[in-house]
């Protein structure tokens, strides 16, 4: 008995085979010619993207846990996708990728995808020439891209065809870049231009087991002998942690669903306002949580030194509680998040005194420079929330360059023309506050919690403030222990133990007084009065009414903004 070998098949073998006539319902037929003939082709011209790869280049992908650009396309919307740039050449040229428009929610969504079943979804000149296509008709027709990158880079056999192509798609996405977002998927092994390209982009969704970078571990190897796995290399870990990927996703449904998700608080492009959506959240929602949250903090032994996340505040905030972080796993003493206040789309920069007292260093002045200038250019309001000790010192810092990420931040923040709100929580001392949104850097409004402890410096500002008192104190030191060795000897204790009890009584004393001082320094500069009579504050507001003093500023203020592009003169950008 022979042994039978299965084989996959994509077609059900009890469906009747399908046929395809090229008549008029009802009409009666008659004699086939060449016109049958050429629709009959056309018809296979259009299926050919679909139904002509073999089984086994697509089971390759499954194998692989990947799915092939046609099931990514139905992850991202059930409605049929319009293919444009359909091109096929005698070598294949240009079939290693996809483009078309899409129906996603309601909205015409640009998107390129590599079909890695043909050729590795690799770049020559004529797909090369389609990507920038449709990069173009997106800018010039103000729709998001979506792109699903999955592709061993420039096709070899192409020559210079395949360079030629990905410069010409860098090119026209640079152009777009500002005029309308993108979202970039990376599946699969990418290296070079396949990398290069989807970082242009405005936000980059990475899943597990996926690689892209510079080059590949096999190039490392030759060149510099080290052996490093792809993970190691290129993987979500290493680039969530640089910035290089914003999000770092589970698996490819994950990041196609990420993609859509995060392409809801987003504008069509840079004349537009983010979609807005009705709430049954009622906008004088107490906070009653904020309230609680603050009151277990403060009070606890540590006091106004309490460290707390930040993100409950913002969920309490934000409508239903629903809020999108990005990069939530870098830079931890700062949160970018987009949430939606009354139906409105607003972003969130937070200082997070859970992660080393909110202050800001070379990754979070970054972080929060690059989602402030998305926001500035794609017409998204801003609520800053500010509570932090400083800008990290040290040489670690400055060797990095802490003074231009800085500044990064600061240009950033003072570029900004879209309506802007500061709250200030808790900590605002020194350098720190004057770059982070009040009314000389162009905030709209300033508010502040009553625990604001606004301040040149936190509570080493007393040795300045009470430089006479403290000398005084310390300078008497030598006189009080002398006294107190005295006393101690006149009552019979040795010379050595008395001299030693002596200093350690009076050391105690010197730290209860600068602890009294560091108590009055708190009380008479470290709080919201001096800002308030300043004008620095605009007002203060209860921790239960944030969410509704929050959101009637951000109405007024929007509807007196008129969204628009960002016609004014683009400074330069690190």
């Amino acid at each position: 008995m022979s042994k039978t070998t299965i084989k996959p098949s994509l077609q059900n073998p009890l469906a009747a085979a399908e046929e395809v006539e090229f008549t008029i319902p009802g009409e009666i037929a008659g004699q086939t010619g060449g016109y049958e003939e050429v629709m009959k082709e056309g018809h296979d011209l259009i299926e050919r993207p679909i139904k002509s790869v073999a089984v086994g280049q697509i089971e390759k992908q499954h194998f692989k846990q990947r799915m092939t650009v046609w099931e990514r396309i139905k992850v991202l919307t059930d409605n049929d996708p319009n293919i444009l740039f359909q091109n096929w050449g005698k070598n294949l040229d240009g079939a290693s990728l996809v483009t078309g428009i899409l129906n996603i929610g309601g909205r015409d969504v640009a998107l390129y995808g590599h079909d890695f079943t043909v050729r590795a979804g690799s770049i020559d000149a004529t797909n090369g020439m389609k990507l920038a296509k449709i990069m173009q008709m997106a800018g010039e027709k103000g729709i998001p891209l979506i792109g699903m990158n999955d592709s061993a880079g420039a096709f070899v056999p192409a020559g210079v065809g395949g360079l030629d192509g990905y410069a010409e798609a860098f090119t026209a996405l640079r152009k777009i870049s500002g005029v309308v977002p993108t979202v970039m998927c990376m599946f699969g092994f990418n290296a070079g231009g396949g990398s290069y390209l989807p970082r242009q982009g405005s936000f980059v969704i990475q899943p597990e087991d996926t690689f892209f970078g510079l080059t590949g571990p096999g190039v490392v190897k030759s060149v510099l002998g080290e052996d490093i796995t792809p993970e190691e290399l290129g993987g979500p870990l290493v680039h969530s942690a640089s910035g290089v990927t914003d999000l770092a996703v589970a698996d490819e449904t994950a990041a196609l669903r990420t993609a859509v998700r995060l392409l809801s608080y987003l504008p069509d492009n840079n004349y537009s306002m983010a979609p807005f959506q009705e709430t049954s959240d009622p906008l004088d929602r107490k906070t009653w949580e904020i309230n609680t949250l603050l009151k277990k903090a403060f009070n606890s032994p540590t006091g106004f030194n309490t460290p707390f996340d930040v993100s409950i505040i913002i969920q309490q905030i934000c409508d239903h509680g629903d809020y999108f972080e990005v990069q939530p796993t870098r830079a931890r003493e700062a949160i970018t998040a987009f949430g939606r206040l009354g139906g409105n789309v607003v972003g969130f920069v937070a200082n997070n005194s859970a992660v080393a007292s909110g202050q800001i260093d070379c990754d979070s002045a970054v972080k929060i420079a690059r989602f402030v200038r998305f926001c500035n250019i794609y017409n998204i309001p801003l609520i800053f929330m500010e509570d932090t000790t400083g800008f990290l010192p040290g040489r670690e810092q400055e060797a990095r360059g802490i003074v231009q990420a800085g500044r990064s931040m600061l240009d950033s923040i003072v570029d900004v023309r879209t309506p802007r709100i500061l709250l200030i929580l808790r900590n605002a001392y020194g350098g720190a506050y004057a770059s982070y949104n009040n009314y000389p850097t162009g905030a709209d409004l300033v508010l502040a919690l009553p625990t604001t402890r606004l301040a040149v410096m936190g509570p080493a500002g007393k040795e300045f403030v009470y430089k006479n008192e403290l000398r005084g104190l310390r300078g008497s030191v030598k006189k009080k222990i002398a006294e107190a060795v005295q006393e101690r000897t006149k009552a019979g204790m040795e010379g050595d133990a008395a001299t030693k009890d002596a200093e350690k009584a009076v050391a105690e004393w010197l730290k209860n007084e600068e602890a009294a001082l560091n108590t009055r320094y708190e009380k008479e500069l470290m709080n919201p009065k001096e800002g308030l009579a300043l004008g620095s504050i605009s007002s203060l507001v209860m921790p239960t009414d944030l969410r509704k003093v929050l959101g009637e500023n951000l109405n007024f203020f929007l509807r007196h903004y008129q969204p628009s592009a960002w016609q004014d003169v683009q400074r330069e950008f690190h």
